[in-house]
């Protein structure tokens, strides 16, 4: 099997699993905005509780799994054997499992202070700020379990073994869309029903790859080993990653302080941020995450092997593959951001000012979808060549950017100031990272990238023009209407892609054939 094809392959498992998360997650989000909207009280205290252990997540697990375990698992099983292999899988768990219990007490310690730091537009509000500490305590141990959770994916992935952990992910939504319908209803304080879902999830998460990483080789927990001779090779890759990953998650904490200013961005800015963040991010959780995932263990195997032209050939397959397929979604985001808004989120508590401030955000998001899915694929290249540093300084300079933004276009352009601001960011982002992998690699066949990249754009501004005409000229039901707009565009798409003669386009219809 190619390269191409096994990637293609592997990306399409991982795909399916994240598609069929986002689509239960979009039902549990249209459920949560029927239940709370977005200024209530309940549901503010909840998402920024709940976005403090998700903050860690990548610090410590999949950032981690990805940065620093896949490439030197990668190599173990290339070179060493397979009792070496799962020696040094069973530090890892060791050296995990204390990391994240004592990342978790020292969260439900210091809560308060916490809480204060990424929301200090809560702390006026005495029942909004202690509700959010209370429910940060709370779901806490929610990192423990993913921490765990990621690096159970990390050493399944470093194996090629993607299913088990792809579709671990839908079950964490599940658990979470059921006790929203039958815990939230019946509970004293109804939001006390999402954190069991949060918790009972995570751990659902876990345990459905246990099996899997038992039959091949890991065997019980045994808590009497801390070092490797790989440990250090491993340190020196997580050390950045994890400065990275804290950069990162500054811009997200600005983020999140930035928009519980609700007197400069207007009320309920935190919620709009979520809920938009989940639409936009769908085509990039799908298409991009998958290859990049994808990908990392392939780059990782030909930076071993020094096959300079066979990481070239890869990367450059892989960014014209996320570019054909985000040019259509941004677009699309872009031109109906209010209908989609409407159509899923406004009912019950989700009003017409959510829809408002949701469907703004959402625009200026999608404006960046197309670098934001290069971002991931480039950092995963810098990851396969052993290389976290340079994302870490580049991930910093666009945080700058980001904040410096940020606090100049809020005031004029409230919440969508904030997303705008984000999308400027990942522009710089990708360019800088595609400028600096040259540098260190040499060419990447940058003009065969831009010319894909134009040609699928020519389909993208035929499909705009349809969507504005289709949306404007019908008039029926709400969700039909939906969906009839988003065919007609998604069909002047395709046809003109076949007009333009787009490569991608053909490999992407043998690839749905082949599977089919």
């Amino acid at each position: 099997m190619s390269t191409h094809k096994s990637l293609a392959k592997s990306a399409g498992v991982i795909g399916l699993g994240i598609s069929a998360s986002r689509i239960l997650g979009f039902i549990r989000d249209i459920i949560i905005a029927g239940m709370f909207g977005t200024t209530s009280i309940a549901i503010q205290a909840f998402t920024v509780a709940f976005r403090i252990p998700n903050l860690l997540r990548d610090l410590v697990g999949e950032g981690a799994a990805n940065a620093a375990f896949v490439p030197v698992l990668t190599g173990y099983i290339a070179t060493k054997s397979k009792e070496e292999f799962w020696k040094l899988a069973r530090v890892l768990l060791n050296t995990m499992t204390v990391v994240l219990a004592a990342l978790t007490l020292i969260g439900v310690m210091f809560a308060p202070a916490i809480v204060a730091i990424i929301s200090p537009g809560f702390i006026k509000n005495a029942e909004l700020f202690q509700m959010t500490v209370t429910l940060t305590r709370m779901m806490f141990p929610y990192i423990f379990l993913i921490g765990l959770t990621a690096y159970a994916t990390g050493v399944l992935n470093s194996m090629k073994l993607f299913g088990a952990a792809s579709f671990s992910q839908p079950l964490w939504n599940l658990v979470f869309i059921l006790a929203a319908v039958f815990l939230c209803p019946v509970m004293k304080v109804p939001v006390m029903g999402l954190v069991v879902g949060v918790l009972a999830g995570g751990l659902l998460q876990l345990l459905v790859q246990v099996p899997q990483l038992m039959g091949r080789g890991l065997g019980l927990p045994r808590f009497n080993r801390f070092r490797h001779p790989a440990s250090a090779e491993i340190g020196k890759l997580l050390l950045p990653r994890a400065v990275a990953s804290s950069v990162y998650q500054l811009n997200v904490m600005f983020d999140t302080a930035v928009a519980s200013l609700s007197g400069i961005v207007g009320d309920g800015a935190i919620m709009a941020i979520y809920y938009s963040n989940r639409l936009w991010q769908l085509p990039l959780a799908i298409f991009s995450t998958a290859i990049s995932q994808a990908m990392l263990p392939t780059l990782s195997e030909h930076a071993a092997q020094k096959d300079t032209e066979k990481f070239k050939d890869t990367l450059s397959f892989s960014l014209r593959s996320v570019f054909f397929i985000t040019i259509p979604a941004a677009v699309g985001l872009i031109v109906l951001s209010e209908p989609i808004v409407r159509t899923l989120f406004q009912r019950g508590a989700f009003d017409a000012y959510s829809t408002k401030i949701t469907s703004s955000a959402l625009l200026y998001f999608s404006i960046g979808l197309c670098s934001y899915a290069g971002v991931k694929v480039l950092t995963s290249a810098f990851y396969s060549l052993k290389d976290t540093r340079t994302p870490l300084k580049n991930s910093f300079m666009a945080f700058l950017l980001n904040a410096a933004l940020n606090l100049i276009l809020m005031f004029p352009m409230k919440v969508g100031g904030l997303a705008l601001a984000t999308s400027i960011a990942s522009m710089f982002n990708f360019c800088s990272l595609f400028y600096l992998l040259r540098k260190k690699i040499g060419p990447l066949g940058g003009r065969a990238i831009l010319a894909s990249f134009a040609r699928a754009m020519i389909p993208g501004i035929i499909m705009a023009i349809v969507l504005v005409w289709f949306n404007a000229v019908l008039h029926f039901r709400p969700v039909l209407h939906m969906i009839v707009v988003i065919l007609a565009g998604m069909a002047s798409f395709f046809t003109a892609c076949l007009i333009f003669d787009v490569k991608e386009f053909k490999g992407f219809m043998k690839w749905i054939l082949r599977r089919s």
